[in-house]
């Protein structure tokens, strides 16, 4: 890979300069394979008054003219998905079979947030239904909020951008974003697609830094909406500074899949073992606690063990590889410490638990205690839990017993018991025979308690993303 450079984007202008600049290793090779610029305070107070002044000239393009800038995108990205992909592989060691899947969702991302472009509608509502309005009829109309500030992590580098412009800007808005640190080079690349594709050039700026950056952003009144993808504590440290700002927020989980006693369980360990450990298990709703009937726990696990030890791990830019690394050596050292906390309070070790730099190998336990970091914190790395239970109601109630609450997977036979189960968990989304790590970009993704406030996917980030106005007609 040729070394590349990240650059803010502010003020339509890509910037360079007497500002500091930070290496960028892969974090399989450890190999440069770039910098960032970071962007000054000077140049953050640039960007937000950029956009603050930009937003009355997105606000007057078309709904066409927006649509027709993200499907042109969307055809660019199309066009260019074994590069995006490559680079995503390389900057954050996610296996290339994953981040091609990721540019074509984005992709999808880009083209259904110009569908929604043209759905900004409204109604007429007869106001003779109070005493006082016989002669009044008030229409309603979406109108963007202003300027919205998208601050995104690095799991899903390119998608989680796509989710957060894409609506941005088909609602209207201008857009101020603020990538992860560790996947600025993608991040930058899309920037310059969007530019291409015909994005005016006033509709989007690009700051590069870490806490300080965002605070800088997030604190400011010109702001009208942060939408941040991240972790608990930076969305309270988000919330405290905000001020009279709407938030969204979409936040962690400790993913909970039941797999009730007449499930397909040859199948359910299947998809457990598959998506438990996709992009090293740093996704929100990577399968994570499988709670699993008592009746059945024995064959689940072994069933399960076969799955993860043929998952292929090594270097991410090979196409056969499953598993390739952690975002960094941290985030491993992390992730195996927990695993040996789970392990020294009596959990058993079924598979994996050995670490070779960022890289942890696909780790299976076996009943590891509620207490333990693994179960009631979110793990973000490609470790799962087999923890039995005797009835139903227990695997509802110890999934319940969370701080957390996105996503779950259910399986089971029992239409009746999926219904009810479904009901009964305290999340955003559930999947009947499926595990909690499934999405498509277009269903209404986020959930609740510690997980988060509002919804992505494009049609309900937009109805976030703009404000009602009333228009009323008093009759003579």
């Amino acid at each position: 890979m040729s070394f590349r450079r990240a650059r803010p984007y502010v003020n339509k202008e890509w910037l360079e300069g007497n500002r500091s600049a930070v290496s960028i290793k892969s974090p399989y090779s450890q190999e440069v394979i770039g910098e960032q610029i970071i962007a000054t305070p000077e140049d953050v107070e640039r960007a937000l008054s950029a956009a603050y002044e930009a937003k009355k000239t997105i606000a007057s393009l078309s709904s066409y003219e927006r649509a027709k800038i993200l499907k042109e995108a969307a055809r660019l990205l199309e066009k260019q998905k074994e590069k995006f992909a490559s680079l995503i592989s390389n900057e954050l060691g996610k296996p290339l079979k994953n981040t091609l899947d990721e540019v074509s969702r984005s992709v999808e991302t880009l083209e259904q947030s110009a569908e929604e472009a043209k759905r900004l509608i409204g109604e007429t509502i007869p106001g003779d239904a109070s005493e006082r309005g016989g002669k009044a009829i008030a229409s309603t109309f979406r109108v963007p909020v202003g300027v919205v500030a998208a601050i995104t992590p690095f799991n899903a580098p390119l998608n989680l951008v796509c989710h957060k412009i894409g609506p941005a800007f088909a609602a209207g808005n201008s857009v101020i974003l603020k990538p992860a640190p560790q996947t600025t080079l993608v991040a930058s690349e899309f920037i310059a697609l969007l530019l291409e594709a015909g994005m005016p050039e006033c509709a989007i700026n690009m700051v590069l830094g870490g806490v300080e950056t965002g605070q800088q952003i997030v604190k400011d009144d010109r702001v009208n909406i942060i939408s941040f993808t991240g972790g608990t504590v930076a969305s309270r440290n988000i919330c405290e500074l905000a001020g009279m700002k709407k938030v969204l927020l979409e936040l962690g989980g400790n993913a909970s899949t039941i797999v009730h006693e007449d499930a397909d369980i040859k199948k359910a360990a299947e998809m457990c073992g598959r998506t438990g450990f996709s992009n090293s298990g740093q996704s929100c709703i990577s399968v994570q606690r499988i709670y699993v009937h008592d009746s059945v726990v024995s064959e689940f696990t072994e069933l399960l063990k076969n799955e993860v030890t043929s998952l292929k791990v090594g270097d991410p830019l090979l196409p056969q590889t499953d598993v390739g690394c952690l975002v960094d050596e941290k985030a491993a050292n992390r992730v195996l410490a927990w695993i040996e906390e789970a392990v020294a309070l009596g959990a058993k070790l079924i598979c994996g638990g050995k670490k070779t730099g960022a890289s942890i190998e696909p780790t299976v336990l076996l009943n590891p205690p509620k207490q333990s970091k693994v179960v009631c914190q979110e793990v973000f790395g490609p470790v799962v839990s087999i923890i039995p239970y005797q009835d139903i109601e227990e695997a509802i109630r110890e999934t319940n017993d969370s701080s957390f609450g996105l996503q779950a997977g259910l399986f089971t036979n029992q239409m009746d018991l999926a219904y009810r189960v479904a009901e009964s968990l305290e999340v955003g989304g559930v999947v009947i025979n499926g595990t909690s790590n499934f999405r498509l970009d277009h269903w209404p993704y986020g959930g609740i308690k510690d997980s988060g406030v509002g919804r992505e996917g494009p049609r309900f980030a937009i109805e976030d993303m703009t404000e009602t106005k009333m228009i009323v007609l008093q009759l003579s």
